[in-house]
């Protein structure tokens, strides 16, 4: 077993050993090139989006702290770097769409980034007027993604987004939802609308979308987002106090955050999983999970079995 401190931390697969996973930029100090995360295909369209990217529920809800603020645009900068570009937000996360704005257009990467939020109210007119906000908020027009979340009044709210689309108002449109019981009426919908991403819970501890959701997302030629990678934290606490199995060292992960990021990343429906964090050092460490190879599915069991879930 490796004996790997189960904190989160920045994971640099491999520099440990030579003492220079605590610098600031090892790469560079080797004269190394960046790793880049992966990218996968979003069907509809052929465009390539790299698999992880950044949720922004809770962590991204600060206020006017200078401190806050400078720790956001460094996730940021740090997403840029390592070439992850997904942020995804919503109206349910308190500030965090302004805070989103806030950041891209201080660092002037608004245009470089994927930009996603959804519509989490009732009725057509409550629903164009909040996704107005939203665009002024994220201080970005077309946004890349829309979403209804939720499922919140999704037969009314459908026909607008698709509206959208048609006049080139928004990228891509979707669904949202995290509970098992939504899963059935997420599969009818993405079968009868032209859909480009759904959005569901997947994780190491709730498997249960990856039994049909997803393939028939995938059958589809729906892209998927997925939301609760480290299901709220409970996955940590999970394994604390458990060093990582040996099949992390297989998979050069550092940390079981990467463990958990690939062992979502094995599945060939999902697209973009979107774990959240208020430090740069975890958003480097969950990029890093989108480079190298994948967990085989004897690897997969192993990973199973090391958290006996």
């Amino acid at each position: 077993m490796i004996t790997t401190s189960i904190h989160r931390r920045k994971a640099l697969a491999g520099l440990g050993i030579l003492g220079l996973s605590g610098l600031a930029n090892p790469w560079k100090t080797l004269g190394m090139v960046l790793p880049k995360v992966a990218k996968r295909t979003i069907y509809s369209s052929g465009e390539q989006l790299p698999c992880v990217g950044l949720g922004t529920w809770l962590t991204f809800d600060i206020g006017s702290s200078a401190t806050q603020r400078l720790e956001r645009k460094k996730i940021v900068e740090e997403m840029i770097r390592y070439g992850s570009i997904v942020i995804d937000s919503s109206p349910m996360y308190g500030r965090s769409e302004a805070v989103v704005g806030d950041v891209t257009k201080d660092l002037e990467v608004s245009q470089q980034l994927f930009l996603g939020t959804k519509v989490w109210t009732n009725g057509k007119k409550q629903g164009e007027k909040q996704i107005r906000h939203s665009e002024g908020l994220m201080q970005k027009s077309p946004l890349d993604l829309l979403q209804i979340h939720n499922l919140v009044d999704w037969s009314t709210h459908i026909q607008t987004l698709m509206d959208m689309k048609t006049a080139g108002k928004v990228r891509y449109i979707g669904i949202t939802h995290y509970l098992q019981h939504a899963y059935p009426e997420m599969e009818k919908i993405l079968k009868t609308y032209p859909l480009d991403f759904i959005q569901v819970n997947y994780s190491l501890q709730s498997r249960s979308s990856a039994e049909r959701l997803l393939p028939s997302a995938r059958d589809k030629g729906v892209a998927v987002i997925i939301n609760r990678p480290f299901e709220g934290g409970n996955l940590f606490r999970l394994v604390r106090n458990k060093p990582l199995p040996a099949v992390a060292r297989d998979l050069q992960c550092n940390s079981w955050a990467q463990l958990f990021l690939k062992y979502i990343l094995a599945n060939d429906a999902v697209t973009c999983p979107i774990p959240g964090t208020s430090q740069p050092s975890h958003m480097v460490e969950n990029a890093l999970a989108g480079t190298g190879r994948l967990p085989t599915a004897g690897e997969k069991k192993k990973i199973e079995e090391a958290l006996k879930v």
